[in-house]
């Protein structure tokens, strides 16, 4: 396909708010929205008694209280993983760089075991069961990986490989000459939108009876999604193809994202296995059973 067939890049501005010296750029705005898109969904989840059943839900101060734990969780997890993951050599050359945050930079795979660890010692803190509570989060977190992926394309980053012979290519301003897979739209689609709807109708079809069900689900299909739209997104040029060196989208060559997915899909499968067995389950306290089963053990009358 001759060049000047391929799309133009959309001129977006990336600040999306200017009040004097005060910039809210369309990034920070993406977490904003989904963390508020998500707190608002999630207070509506544990209003409802009817997806619970016996498992311990968290009251709406809970969650009120949950937004500050996992925004810190995901910021700085992210930040940490994008500096062990993808960029080690140049941030122990230049350690100032790493609180830089501003400058970009930041993992999936990251915020998402900070915000996991935050999850976690919140449900400690509170006597929650932190299976239903990562549950909780795998339904929400979709609203803000649709939000995050359009802001990275708006911002044009993180771009496609080359695509020469697809009619919807985009020349992006920092990507070179090459037409490219918009493949921050893909992910928006796949990790995104397509991932909501899933969640959505698996929080109807089991609640949160089953705790770490969800969980495994999501965490199943976010590898499932972002392996596939690994081999249409250009890898991180201080990484390359991990093994392999093919560039077409559907040439091969392992990257740092499918690596990551590995761990993601193991985990995810073993949540799934031990919440359809009930090993996650909470279980009775032996104050709270029955008087005829609770002395049911001193033997035969």
């Amino acid at each position: 396909m001759p060049l000047l067939l391929a799309l133009p890049f959309p001129a977006i501005d990336p600040v999306a708010v200017a009040i004097g010296p005060l910039q809210i750029k369309w990034y920070a705005l993406a977490y904003i929205v989904g963390l508020v898109g998500g707190w608002y969904y999630a207070k509506r989840l544990v209003a409802a008694p009817s997806l619970w059943g016996a498992v311990r839900r968290p009251t709406a101060a809970d969650i009120d209280d949950l937004i500050v734990w996992v925004a810190l969780g995901v910021v700085l997890g992210g930040r940490i993983g994008y500096v062990l993951f993808y960029n080690l050599a140049a941030y122990l050359s230049n350690p100032a760089e790493i609180l830089a945050i501003w400058r970009g930079g930041m993992s999936f795979h990251g915020g998402f075991l900070g915000a996991v660890l935050a999850l976690l010692l919140f449900a400690r803190r509170r006597g929650l069961n932190g299976y239903a509570m990562l549950d909780l989060a795998a339904v929400v977190v979709p609203i803000g990986l649709f939000f995050g992926r359009l802001a990275n394309f708006v911002n044009g980053e993180l771009w496609g490989r080359p695509a020469p012979d697809f009619a919807y290519a985009i020349v992006f301003p920092h990507g070179g000459p090459l037409p490219r897979h918009p493949s921050q739209l893909y992910e928006a689609v796949a990790e995104g939108l397509v991932l909501f709807v899933l969640m959505a109708f698996a929080v109807r079809r089991f609640g949160f009876r089953r705790p770490g069900l969800l969980g495994g689900l999501f965490v199943v299909g976010y590898a499932l999604a972002r392996t596939a739209c690994e081999f249409f997104r250009e890898p991180d040029p201080q990484l390359g193809f991990l093994f392999g060196t093919e560039v077409g989208a559907l040439g091969g060559g392992i990257t740092m994202g499918m690596l990551l997915c590995v761990p993601m899909l193991v985990v995810g499968a073993v949540f799934i296995v031990r919440a359809l067995r009930g090993d996650t389950r909470p279980r009775p306290r032996l104050d709270e059973r029955p008087a005829a089963e609770a002395t049911s053990g001193a033997g035969p009358a």
